[in-house]
């Protein structure tokens, strides 16, 4: 492991040094608020081992990238009828685009667009008051993570929600067309906290350890999906996980991986390791411009792209 962690200490390095680090999100005042030379990430293998560089003990709010925990408790609850909600095909717009919800009938073009989250959040909320959804989430992010010490940062959440018109219009929108059940701001209210959680990017890499092994969690032998459900829920990042962005990151990074406004990227080397970076600045499309960066180089450097050295 001593080339990994060489390769993890140079990727910060650089990173330390490159002064194009793009905008942090300004539509979300708390997170416009982040120093954006922050830069971290950490690696984590199968046998348990995490590896980390920069500053990968600082919690960030991880934002999108929570899509993917709640995707994978949705499945666990709905299984394959949850695909009558939502689709599985790369979207091309914006991530809070309303055009498409409008031509394809209030039925989100996939899971990581905030349509498709949203969508996610109704499913998880059946038969729960919002604080039990919400807890639900939490408490299942702790378990992939095997750590107990995972929040929801309240500032961040109380600002997305006092800033969140765009999401409230995709949400009354979908109720409209009954593709969502619940009342608006109890769907809204779910889907708000749980973007606002805040992990390092330790915490992070540990948390999606599960979709590099086949579903099992290896830091406590759990099956925490059966593999082909991991293996879709990788295909479905690799397609749809950067937004408008989803295939240039596939064509420069070729991992899976899932991004967040707050400037996390979760990636995923099936059989290899689960990787978490941070960097709060943003590319145009939303995604973290050092952290995409970051990414191509370990790929390449440890020959992980799904695509073949």
């Amino acid at each position: 492991m001593t080339k990994l962690q060489d390769v993890l200490d140079e990727i910060a390095r650089e990173a330390a040094e490159n002064g194009d680090r793009g905008e942090v999100a300004h539509y979300i005042p708390e997170l416009a608020k982040v120093d954006p030379d922050q830069f971290g990430i950490a690696v984590a293998l199968p046998d348990g081992q995490v590896l980390t560089a920069g500053d990968a003990e600082t919690a960030f709010s991880i934002q999108s990238v929570s899509k993917v925990f709640t995707l994978s408790l949705a499945l666990g609850k709905l299984g394959d009828s949850l695909w009558a909600r939502v689709g599985r095909e790369p979207s091309g717009n914006p991530f809070n685009s309303i055009v498409q919800l409008e031509q394809e009938k209030g039925r989100p073009r996939n899971p990581f667009i905030n349509a498709g989250a949203i969508v996610l959040a109704d499913l998880i909320l059946a038969g729960h008051q919002p604080r039990e959804a919400i807890g639900e989430i939490v408490r299942f992010i702790r378990y992939l993570a095997d750590d107990d010490t995972i929040l929801i940062d309240e500032k961040v959440a109380r600002s997305e929600t006092e800033h969140g018109d765009r999401n409230a219009s995709l949400a009354h929108f979908m109720r409209a067309f009954g593709t969502i059940d619940h009342p608006v701001d109890h769907v809204l209210g779910v889907y708000f906290h749980q973007c606002a959680i805040a992990m390092s990017c330790h915490q992070l890499a540990r948390a999606g350890l599960y979709l590099a092994s086949q579903g099992r969690n290896p830091l406590t032998g759990a099956q925490v999906v059966p593999p082909q459900r991991a293996r879709r829920i990788n295909a479905i990042m690799l397609m749809c996980g950067h937004y408008d962005g989803s295939g240039e990151f596939a064509f420069r990074v070729g991992l899976p991986g899932k991004s967040g406004v707050g400037g996390g990227i979760l990636a995923i080397a099936p059989g290899q390791a689960s990787i978490a970076v941070w960097s709060p600045g943003l590319d145009p499309v939303g995604n973290s411009k050092l952290g995409t960066a970051a990414l191509e180089q370990l790929a390449r450097r440890m020959q992980w792209s799904v695509f073949g050295a």
